[in-house]
């Protein structure tokens, strides 16, 4: 296993101890906002090392390819749930329920989308898009507003909303054709 694919490994291993901190979060229990706040925080760090390290030092694998957007897709997906609940009931700045809906929605559509391709052809690989990388941003982004109550954040989310509609159909576009590709390999130019 290489160091890459250990920092995502500590990734995914982080996201039960920031469910943990945000479903146990109240207005008498603070610091555990601050605490779901920097462990979100740690694994968007560990995000950026372990691509950085895939990329520089050759560690890219076929595991880390699988895991790593599966480590984004668990913390966000994860976050943008939790934070509906708990900001209805103590956040100052509460997350809309439609923008909740449009990530898990697009999400759950690309992991799905993912093994379907993973299962017809194991060879084909839907890399991140530009779309996708600022849509994840600006999705971290969110959370990290929301966490810290900042009453802009509405713009960001706005935003990443955009993003994530024009991300989710470019990768669904993308996801019909190595589909269509998967089953007629041989089609003529």
């Amino acid at each position: 296993m290489t160091f890459a694919n250990k920092v995502t490994l500590f990734r995914i291993i982080s996201v039960p101890f920031f469910i943990t901190a945000l479903a146990f979060y109240a207005p008498q229990r603070v610091f555990l906002k601050w605490v779901a706040l920097g462990i979100f925080l740690l694994a968007i760090v560990s995000d950026v090392i372990d691509g950085y390290i895939a990329r520089s030092h050759r560690q890219k694998t076929p595991a880390g390819a699988l895991l790593d957007p599966l480590a984004d897709k668990a913390l966000l997906i994860t976050a943008f749930i939790l934070l509906y609940y708990v900001g209805k009931a103590y956040l100052s700045v509460p997350l809309p329920l439609w923008f909740v809906i449009l990530v898990v929605s697009r999400d759950v559509t690309i992991l799905i989308g993912g093994a379907l391709i993973l299962m017809m052809n194991k060879k084909y690989r839907i890399a991140p898009t530009t779309w996708g990388k600022w849509t994840t941003f600006l999705q971290m982004a969110t959370v990290t507003g929301i966490i810290l109550e900042v009453p802009a954040v509405r713009f960001v989310w706005m935003a990443a909303a955009v993003l994530t509609a024009i991300s989710g159909i470019d990768y669904s576009r993308r996801g019909i054709q190595a589909l269509n590709e998967t089953q007629n390999p041989a089609k003529p130019c």
